[in-house]
């Protein structure tokens, strides 16, 4: 049985790899920012398997010793992190790359770039020495393209493409994989200034080939079989997950 450390897991996207984790078996780390949404879910998830296999531990990944905290702690709840998913993300501004303050630049590059670099640096020395171990970063479709209302977050969306490539190349030789999945517009608080909007929600389902947006279930999937032996020789690769939105 694997163990799990998932960023952002208290809800959306992160919640449901949690939650399909542990229903094929693994212990997971429920980690956001505020303890009591990590508390509500483990709880939800333990119910609903009858067994006590999420924890809650709550971390800023805009804070770097809340990172290490949030490593440490995992460490001596599970004794290992067999699997870290990086998924937690920020994107504070949604318009013109022209218009967005500088503040809010940093914040973006920072938390979905920089933070992920820190707790991939923080498990690898242990998944080196145990010559096992798997790291998932969220990415997005728009890490592919370019965009006039979320440019800075695809921006940083792309570096977490390439960043896993990069893991790849450096860690391979210790039979860690890194890998990335790009999903399209799910329905997650995070991306409801998108779907929630009539207008941008109806022209993204009219050209959609499969005429509507996705759920998080249907992401979490992707994540069990790259972190499982099914996906045992897939590294540096990104999953793309959009019902062919990019088709």
């Amino acid at each position: 049985n694997k163990s799990f450390l998932i960023t952002g897991s208290s809800r959306g996207i992160g919640k449901s790899i949690a939650l399909h984790a542990a229903i094929h078996g693994a212990k997971v780390i429920i980690s956001s920012r505020k303890i009591d949404a990590c508390k509500t879910t483990a709880n939800e998830i333990n119910d609903h398997l009858g067994s006590e296999l999420a924890f809650p531990i709550a971390g800023n990944i805009a804070i770097e010793s809340d990172l290490e905290n949030l490593v440490s702690q995992s460490n001596k709840l599970l004794g290992k992190i067999d699997v870290l998913i990086c998924n937690a993300a920020t994107n504070p501004f949604m318009g013109s790359m022209a218009d967005i303050p500088s503040d809010a630049f940093d914040k973006v590059l920072n938390n979905n770039i920089k933070a992920n670099h820190i707790l991939a640096n923080l498990v690898t020395p242990q998944m080196i020495e145990r010559k096992d171990g798997v790291i998932i970063i969220i990415s997005s479709i728009g890490g592919t393209r370019g965009s006039n209302l979320i440019g800075t977050y695809n921006i940083s969306k792309a570096a977490d493409i390439q960043m896993v490539k990069n893991m790849a190349v450096e860690y391979g030789q210790h039979n860690i994989r890194a890998n990335s999945i790009a999903p399209g517009l799910i329905r997650t608080d995070f991306a409801k200034g998108l779907w929630e909007n009539p207008t941008l929600h109806d022209h993204y389902t009219s050209t959609h080939p499969m005429r509507r947006i996705g759920e998080p279930d249907e992401v979490a999937g992707a994540a069990i079989m790259l972190a499982s032996d099914a996906g045992k020789y897939i590294n540096g690769q990104t999953i793309i997950v959009d019902g062919g939105a990019t088709a």
